[in-house]
């Protein structure tokens, strides 16, 4: 009989997507999507954080290509969607609405949920929306999107990471760091990219800088790179600027909705991007999820323990023994 210390904890090996295509969701944006693993497998849908981060390669390695159909998408405005950046007609509920296009347009019944930061966020707004397509969910770095946390964020960070706290916020004037939000958001509409790069780099980069335990110059370096710059930097404030386009506290009201579905939810203890006072605001309205408190991990998915656990529950699904 197998017992926990028999469970994969490793990240399976690198894969090609077996189909991918560009698809039409409206007269502006257009969404890339990929499948790859088992065309006939328990269908997987990953869900990428920012909102506006993108997904890339190793995301389809949490995942046991022999069992599961892996589906990976770019939400609006991020990776190789297009228009990169874009926010018009961008919102919470545009997001719902791709996700249920995606499925149709796949011919899948329902998936399991599997969503990190932003993921998690926008994985509770699609299953309290459509909980009968949901087989379960594995869900990390829990953000609420509250206007705590975004200003934890833009303000509180400054407690743990003073030195690049005062780097993000070093382009802005004196007179605009009071509202952090605006001024950023301000710089990274403009249609200059001699004005909205360098705004974007900076937010991503301090965004990177915060999502590990220890310091990691390979995770800063992928943060500063054009298409995530620019994707995370103005998704982030722009739903920000809307508190997501959602009422207040909605995906807590709703949890009732998602109960009695299976879930997982991993957090790292030292998370400082997304605190772990979401996740256990979370596991008190929700006790019927499997909650995983990894003792030695921040924010990002590559922390060495966060992988790991994430990598167990896609197993544990496989057995339904959570």
């Amino acid at each position: 009989m197998a017992t926990t210390s028999d469970i994969r904890t490793d990240l399976f090996p690198k894969i090609e997507p077996y189909v991918s295509g560009l698809l039409v969701l409206d007269d502006l944006h257009t969404m890339y999507w990929e499948q790859s693993g088992n065309a006939a497998g328990v269908p997987v849908l990953f869900l990428h954080g920012g909102p506006g981060a993108g997904s890339s390669p190793a995301h389809r390695q949490f995942y046991d290509p022999t069992y599961y159909r892996i589906v990976i998408f770019d939400q609006r405005g991020a990776g190789r969607s297009t228009p990169l950046g874009e926010t018009q007609d961008n919102t919470t509920s545009h997001l719902i609405r791709d996700i249920e296009t995606l499925r149709r347009h796949l011919g899948i019944e329902g998936w399991l949920v599997f969503g990190g930061s932003w993921g998690s966020t926008l994985a509770l707004a699609y299953g309290e929306t459509h909980p009968e397509r949901c087989l379960g969910f594995i869900l990390r770095g829990i953000f609420l999107c509250r206007e705590s946390e975004i200003d934890w964020f833009l303000y509180g960070l400054k407690n743990l990471f003073p030195e690049e706290w005062h780097t993000f916020v070093a382009p802005l004037l004196p007179s605009e760091r009071g509202d952090i939000l605006a001024a950023y958001r301000h710089r990274l509409m403009d249609p200059d990219p001699e004005v909205h790069m360098p705004a974007a780099r900076a937010w991503s980069v301090y965004e990177g800088s915060c999502s590990t335990l220890l310091p990691n110059p390979k995770t800063v370096g992928y943060f500063s790179g054009d298409t995530v710059a620019l994707g995370l930097a103005r998704m982030e404030a722009h739903y920000f600027s809307h508190d997501i386009f959602l009422p207040k506290n909605s995906l807590l009201d709703n949890v009732d909705k998602i109960r009695s579905i299976p879930a997982i939810i991993v957090q790292g203890r030292y998370d400082a991007v997304c605190p772990i006072i979401s996740a256990d605001d979370l596991h008190h309205e929700w006790p019927q999820a499997r909650y995983v408190v990894v003792n030695d991990a921040g924010h990002s998915v590559w922390e060495p323990g966060i992988q790991a656990e994430l990598v167990k529950a896609t197993e544990r699904f496989k057995t339904g023994k959570l």
